[in-house]
């Protein structure tokens, strides 16, 4: 958003955030360089639901890292929208060309809601994180079409997958049409709920960096395969330490390890 023609009044606030405030106005409407710049943002963010993502590029551009193309079971981007529960188990023909783990990891990319966040940022967060994950076992990556966040729970459980990272394009905005997201999932099966998922949002240029994300991501797949467990039971407190949330911080991580895996759980919804 332009900051031009901005009340002076609003600059200590619009120096700090990219939110639409202090725009002023003509009568009684908004300045012209004003509606003009939301109309641009709003025409933006539906061209990043509508478009599709170059995954042939991407697969090059990820090189040597292998990768396989799936779809979920939404043959298009109508059909994608209107029936989100399509977008989140994968097409019969898709499911029977995964391999089979074990692995310790597996990387799902996903359109999502926006084919250019996932075309500017998915392979640089998944390049930062590769050079983290030294000594881990992880599957091919995943680039998958017409596909929501669970549809990780799909391919996880099917090639055998200790955990899931899903790297999608969110929902986009008027000030952010190609933000990144990313999803873990310990144990990935079909039904499991957002809140046995950790996700790390808003990585794009004026967001969390590649190395940020990447760093992030790291830490908590680590604490994930240590406990057992994702989601609101597995938390951080501000001194960086992993913590169950049904304990207070400060209680000792292998009090949490002896406790039975069924109860660190989170439940269903």
């Amino acid at each position: 958003m332009s900051r031009k023609d901005v009340d002076p009044l609003w600059h200590r606030f619009t120096s700090v955030t990219r939110a639409r405030i202090g725009l002023g106005r003509t009568g009684d409407a908004l300045p012209t360089r004003h509606l003009l710049d939301f109309q641009y943002a709003h025409a933006a963010a539906r061209d990043a639901v509508a478009a599709p993502v170059d995954f042939d590029a991407l697969a090059t551009r990820l090189e040597p890292i292998p990768t396989l193309q799936v779809r979920s079971a939404a043959g298009d981007r109508s059909t994608f929208l209107r029936r989100p529960d399509l977008g989140r188990v994968l097409a019969p023909e898709s499911a029977a060309q995964l391999p089979q783990g074990p692995y310790d990891a597996v990387f799902v990319i996903a359109d999502g809601l926006s084919a250019n966040a996932v075309q500017t940022h998915a392979a640089p967060v998944l390049e930062a994180l590769n050079a983290r994950l030294s000594g881990w076992a992880c599957g091919p990556v995943v680039l998958a079409g017409q596909a929501r966040v669970a549809l990780g729970d799909d391919i996880g459980a099917r090639m055998g997958a200790t955990m899931i990272v899903v790297l999608i394009g969110e929902r986009p905005g008027l000030s952010v049409p190609n933000s990144l997201g990313a999803y873990l999932t310990y144990a990935p099966q079909i039904g499991r709920h957002d809140a046995e998922r950790n996700c790390i949002s808003n990585i794009h240029a004026h967001g969390l960096s590649y190395h940020a994300a990447a760093e992030k991501l790291e830490w908590l797949m680590s604490r994930a395969r240590m406990m057992r467990l994702t989601g609101v039971a597995l938390k951080e407190d501000a001194g960086g330490v992993a913590t169950l949330g049904v304990h207070p911080p400060g209680v000792a991580t292998q009090k949490l390890l002896d406790s039975e895996p069924a109860k660190l759980r989170c439940s269903d919804q």
